[in-house]
């Protein structure tokens, strides 16, 4: 698709004019507090997947509330060492899929969890975690469910299972706490970065074209995807739509970027329709760490593709692996 938003260099040096909701750092101590006070175990058990080069479990944690959330944990075989973990989070719709679907970072010499989504996995990769709660009048999809009040949001779920995930790698035998990397591509790469904020001390944090950031820059130019399901929201309920923009102030990425202290990886696709470059700058612009960017000027939500992992394998390495 041609260029739509913002050319580079008035990217470079965009900032996102909302500003963040009074106490919204109280709000996400808040919860995450309580999800870990919630309590719940860690289980892990060995799958029976007929892959022979990894062993493979189905573990589960407890996010939000303490609910169960399911993840494959992938480990390379016969390794004595504590090993660094590469935990990764799904696109939008997706869920932690087939166990065999996602071997790059194991084969790369790391601990992988992929961590399941709850109540999406049917676009793409199943899923295996259901969501126990409901929501008032949303639009179709998931980004304005919860949408009346900040905590009933959907992403206050989800961006708290991304946290507690890191917590539940930590626990685990063989594994080098504080070596632990979070990535996604689109929704997974703004759990991602939604991660690090939350859990400032994670080592690394890659995220490719990533979704929720500067959501309301994004929804204004986006042209497909789940930026769309805000405007259909606020066009229809036209005397609640600044409400539900400060609302959705609560799970911005570009608002929570200033609480990230890791090394940050971003890939932005200036032909990306589907996520915004304006809104992922909105969010690179507020780090108080200065992050690597990467930038494709002829690609699409797609971004960099597996040229992308072959640069973050480099990436990683420097980080997870250098004594």
């Amino acid at each position: 698709m041609p260029l739509s938003d913002l050319p580079l260099e008035q990217l470079q040096t965009y900032r996102y004019p909302r500003a963040a909701p009074a106490g919204l750092q109280q709000f996400w101590t808040d919860t995450l507090a309580a999800a870990r006070a919630a309590g719940g175990e860690v289980t892990v058990t060995p799958a029976d997947t007929g892959v022979t080069a990894f062993d493979i479990s189905d573990l589960t944690f407890p996010g939000f509330a303490g609910e169960p959330i399911r993840a494959w944990w992938t480990r390379p075989k016969n390794i004595t060492d504590d090993l660094p973990v590469v935990v990764e989070y799904i696109g939008y719709g997706g869920g932690r899929g087939l166990p065999h679907e996602r071997m790059l970072w194991a084969a790369h010499g790391y601990h992988h969890l992929v961590v399941d989504s709850r109540g999406q996995g049917s676009i793409g990769m199943v899923g295996d975690t259901p969501d126990p709660h409901g929501s008032g009048p949303a639009a179709n999809g998931y980004f304005t469910r919860g949408i009346d009040a900040p905590e009933n949001l959907y992403y206050r779920r989800l961006y708290t299972d991304a946290a507690r995930a890191i917590d539940a790698v930590r626990t685990l035998p063989g594994v080098r706490a504080d070596r632990v990397a979070v990535w996604g591509h689109s929704q997974g790469g703004g759990l991602a970065l939604a991660a690090a904020a939350l859990v400032p001390d994670v080592t690394a944090c890659a995220a490719r074209t990533p979704f929720l950031c500067g959501i309301q820059r994004s929804a204004q130019v986006s042209s497909a995807g789940p930026f769309v399901e805000v405007v259909q929201y606020q066009a229809a309920h036209r005397d609640l739509a600044e409400r539900a923009a400060a609302n959705l102030d609560y799970i911005d990425v570009a608002l929570l970027a200033p609480w990230i202290r890791s090394p940050v990886w971003v890939c932005v696709a200036l032909m990306d329709g589907v996520c915004p470059p304006s809104g992922i700058y909105g969010a690179i612009n507020n780090m108080t760490v200065r992050p690597e960017v990467v930038v494709r000027p002829f690609n699409g939500h797609e971004g960099g593709g597996p040229f992308d992992e072959a640069d973050l394998a480099s990436w990683f390495a420097a980080r997870l692996l250098a004594d």
